[in-house]
């Protein structure tokens, strides 16, 4: 029986030994599908409160309750730990590291090239490696194959097999999960692709296989590609509906209402998460070395960013003719978090516009129900005012960059001064209210 064959053998009988590097967003919660589907599941992180944190049976990550990872450690399918040799008893590992970009623009493969470097001290013959995080075009090729296969004498898609499989993990929804959105798989060569289908096919719901790992990195860069500059475009929409006298929320609803040919996107103060404002510069950055331009991906990005510098210009300009200078305004931004109902602050708009008002002379505070303490982008350190109510009443402008569904916006409208609502979170109330301005 060939290595291949023995160990599609062990992914069917759920006798596969499973190992996931990193344990965030996305490790986490691929870990506990592998141990619920009847693997055993071993998570690797180097930070010791993540182990520590899962080996108790407590979850930190919104996605997964406490109440369904317990049991799973409780019965030996789940452990974790920061001791990376325990990879050489494992048949697979899916590698869920973070990929940011630097400020120079280009992408940050540290996390990658540690895991990886960690992971070839103890590759063997009979195991697969699984590529999750996002990254550019030919990464796995690239990369992880010299230094996994190449470095250890092992021929792919014989001795061992390496495929990438783009995460698409959405923080706090619960139609789609690690469990039932369908997971591209791509292998280095084809035996690669199907070890990996098998493996991944023995837990999840929906496996879309392509020809190749490049076209599966590159399928992930399209899915937040498009995000990405959908939401430039609706966001540009709004600086020119402003500019016109025109309710860009209105605009876009009627959009909305034809059954076929549109998607509706919704302007905001700026991108936020790890996929969207990122990953599409993946693939700016690699096409520069093909001397070719992204250009649609460098405009949109160019308008995302410049957003949270728009939101505190109208927010001025606002306060201006209201007769009340923002230098020395108390402002109170609801929401930190890059979407509602997370406690995920990674690349949020909302430090951009807390450092700008900062910078404009305003006194700010912050209030978001998930996130009680942040730090801003010059490293200070801010709590979320403990008395919600009492601080709009005290603000001089509150400002919405998340629309987070637990907080009461009638109240919230009938306490303060001045609304800038950057989220069309008030709605109708909003639009009717000479305190409010929107976005």
């Amino acid at each position: 029986m060939s290595t291949k064959e023995t160990l599609i053998n062990k992914m069917n009988d759920k006798t596969a030994r499973i190992a996931i590097l990193g344990l965030g967003y996305v490790g986490l919660p691929l870990a506990v599908v592998f141990a619920e589907a009847g693997f055993k599941v071993t998570g690797i992180d180097p930070d010791g409160r993540k182990p520590d944190s899962v080996n108790k049976g407590v979850s930190y990550i919104p996605d997964i309750s406490t109440e369904r990872l317990a049991p799973l450690v409780k019965a030996g399918c789940l452990t974790a730990t920061t001791d990376f040799s325990v990879l050489k008893d494992m048949d697979a590992a899916s590698i869920c590291v973070p990929t940011p970009l630097r400020k120079t623009g280009d992408p940050d493969m540290s996390f990658i090239l540690s895991a990886t470097e960690q992971l070839a001290k103890y590759m063997h013959t009979g195991m697969i490696v699984v590529l999750e995080s996002s990254t550019y075009p030919g990464t796995t090729r690239e990369i992880l194959l010299p230094m996994l296969g190449d470095a250890n004498h092992l021929t792919v898609g014989k001795d061992w097999f390496l495929a990438f499989s783009p995460e698409r993990v959405d923080p706090g929804r619960e139609d789609f999960t690690t469990l039932n959105t369908p997971k591209v798989v791509g292998g280095i060569t084809p035996a690669c692709a199907e070890v990996a289908q098998a493996w991944y096919g023995s837990a999840l719901q929906h496996i879309f296989l392509v020809s190749s790992a490049e076209a599966a990195e590159m399928a992930k860069l399209l899915e937040n590609t498009f995000r990405m500059i959908n939401i430039g475009l609706v966001n540009e929409l709004a600086i020119m509906c402003e500019r016109m006298g025109v309710d860009v929320w209105e605009v876009i609803d009627a959009a909305a209402s034809k059954p076929f040919g549109f998607m509706k996107f919704t302007p905001g103060p700026g991108l936020g998460g790890h996929c969207i404002p990122i990953d599409p510069l993946y693939l700016s950055w690699k096409m520069k070395a093909y001397q070719y331009t992204a250009r649609f991906i460098e405009l949109a990005s160019d308008i995302n960013t410049n957003m949270p510098r728009y939101v505190v210009t109208r927010i001025l300009d606002a306060m201006n003719e209201r007769g009340q200078l923002l230098k020395g305004a108390r402002c109170l931004v609801l929401g930190a978090a890059y979407k509602p109902d997370i406690d995920d602050i990674r690349e949020s708009p909302a430090l951009d516009v807390i450092g700008l008002l900062q910078k404009k002379g305003a006194t700010v505070e912050y209030h978001d129900p998930y996130i009680p303490t942040l730090k801003t982008h010059e490293g200070a350190e801010m709590h979320s005012v403990p008395d919600l109510m009492a601080a709009v009443r005290a603000a001089d402008c509150v400002v919405i960059t998340t629309d987070h569904s637990s907080y009461d916006y009638t109240a919230i409208l009938d306490a303060a001064k001045f609304i800038f609502d950057s989220r069309n979170a008030l709605g109708q109330i909003g639009k009717e209210s000479p305190k409010v301005i929107r976005l």
